[in-house]
């Protein structure tokens, strides 16, 4: 299978950072600034929500631990990048990130034949996380493997490195300054994000160009990204007025200018994008509506399920509670109300389909489904990818989710025209339905990219069925 992927990958930068040490570094910088502490409070006072000095950085860290919550923050000041790059990269654990990238990796790993990523950063750190399997870079005019591209690229390439610091706290941690002391009363994380080009759904030229070129030779295209977009004051702007159109739908059209060229030359393409949980209900909603009518196919999860059910007066309780039933509803209406043919939600206990098409074959979803389950889980256990063979041979070892397999009992009876499939599967309000449940492993290794896991592996396994 030959698959395009775009638009989101970056490099995460893990730091476990104890209270100790943060206690020590504030200390440091209120010796060497008088007004540091006054400074700091007034950012404590009023929340900044992004970026923009040393102090911005430590009040989103700190209120973070203080309160046991979790945030992303926006790098704003390349000063500020800078200083956090050199003051943590060093004890940091480094991998690849952004669902793009996540996924092109998956791809690669279980079995495609060529993966064409789009990469808003060409560095020779990004490189160095794409698998050396499949994925090919355009660069040049030619197609060139991570390992052998990373080698070529020139020393002076100056891209800059698209980072997003991942700051782990854990429970428990005391935190002192100025005067003040709290206890951290649970584990979480800050994410402080220096990624200018993936916030402007950047598309690299080669891969335009390539994309443009060689569309009629790809299986699939599998996107993410959208998410990142944020607002800015020109997207306030009434209707009508000069500069109506810039901001983050002019970048979002013109991602969609680019899908539906793909299709007009390839007709026969399969889309599948994966939404990502998004800062903006506006935003969100717009992605959603413009999407739903070109793409084959969104796959989220169920808190991003329940937010966009939610923004459509749809009752998001019984859907963050993982009820199947309220999950396939909520799947369909929201297809119904925007065009979306297919839609893909991934739980954390089972994976439900729903399709208009009624002659997709069940059974080519179903198996799709299970392999997805399958590397999904064995990734959770062992922490890395592997070839599907190994992967699966891992997952049959994994029990299946007694809470999954139980919805999915829940579902069957809630669907009115049953079909012959090997698990639950049937027509309701004119969609086919059909839900498996997912394997569990008892003390994951990694759970970041799961989502993501699942859905590519999913994606992949269903064009090569239906090929």
């Amino acid at each position: 299978m030959n698959i395009l992927c775009a638009y989101n990958a970056n490099i995460d930068s893990i730091y476990h950072i104890d209270g100790s040490e943060l206690s020590h570094m504030i200390r440091e910088l209120d010796a060497d600034d008088s007004v540091f502490s006054d400074k700091l409070q007034k950012k404590l006072t009023s929340s900044p929500g992004s970026i923009s000095s040393k102090t911005d950085f430590l009040a989103g860290l700190i209120t973070c631990m203080r309160k046991g919550t979790g945030a992303e923050w926006m790098i704003k000041d390349s000063h500020v990048f800078q200083w956090i790059k050199n003051t943590f990269i060093d004890g940091s654990f480094m991998r690849m990130g952004g669902n793009m990238g996540i996924m092109s990796n998956v791809l690669s790993e279980l079995g495609a034949s060529r993966v064409v990523p789009n990469v808003a950063s060409l560095s020779k750190l990004q490189l160095s996380f794409f698998s050396n399997k499949a994925i090919y870079h355009p660069f040049e005019g030619k197609l060139y493997k991570s390992a052998e591209l990373e080698n070529f690229l020139p020393a002076n390439n100056n891209q800059p490195e698209l980072i997003h610091f991942v700051f782990d706290f854990r429970k428990g941690d005391v935190v002192s300054f100025s005067g003040q002391e709290f206890e951290v009363p649970r584990e979480n994380r800050f994410i402080a994000t220096y990624d200018p080009l993936n916030f402007e759904l950047h598309m690299d030229e080669e891969f335009r160009n390539y994309s443009m070129d060689h569309v009629s030779e790809m299986n699939g295209a599998i996107i993410s990204g959208y998410h990142m977009l944020h607002e800015n004051e020109v997207d306030s702007l009434p209707a009508g007025s000069e500069k109506a159109s810039s901001g983050y739908k002019e970048k979002l059209n013109s991602s969609l200018d680019q899908l539906q060229s793909w299709k007009d030359i390839r007709k026969d393409l399969h889309i599948h994008v994966e939404f990502g949980h998004f800062s903006s209900n506006d935003i969100a909603l717009y992605a959603f509506s413009k999407l739903s009518p070109i793409v084959d196919r969104i796959g989220m999860n169920e808190d991003e399920l329940a937010m966009l059910a939610g923004l459509n007066g749809i009752d998001s309780k019984s859907i963050l509670e993982m009820d199947s039933v309220a999950i396939a509803d909520a799947a369909i209406s929201l297809c119904n109300g925007s065009g979306l043919c297919r839609m893909l939600v991934h739980t954390r206990e089972f994976v439900v389909s729903v399709s208009c098409m009624k002659n997709d074959d069940p059974e080519i979803i179903i198996e799709a489904m299970n392999f997805g389950a399958g590397c999904a889980a064995a990734f959770a256990c062992s922490g890395k990818l592997a070839d599907r063979n190994s992967l699966l041979e891992i997952a049959s070892e994994i029990p299946e989710s007694e809470f999954g397999k139980n919805e999915c009992s829940k579902l069957a009876q809630h669907i009115g025209d049953k079909l012959k499939c090997s698990t639950v599967c049937g027509m309701h309000d004119s969609y086919q339905v059909t839900i498996v449940p997912t394997r569990i492993c008892d003390e994951p290794v990694s759970t970041v990219g799961l989502g993501d896991t699942i859905s590519a592996a999913i994606f992949l396994r269903e064009l090569e069925l239906s090929s």
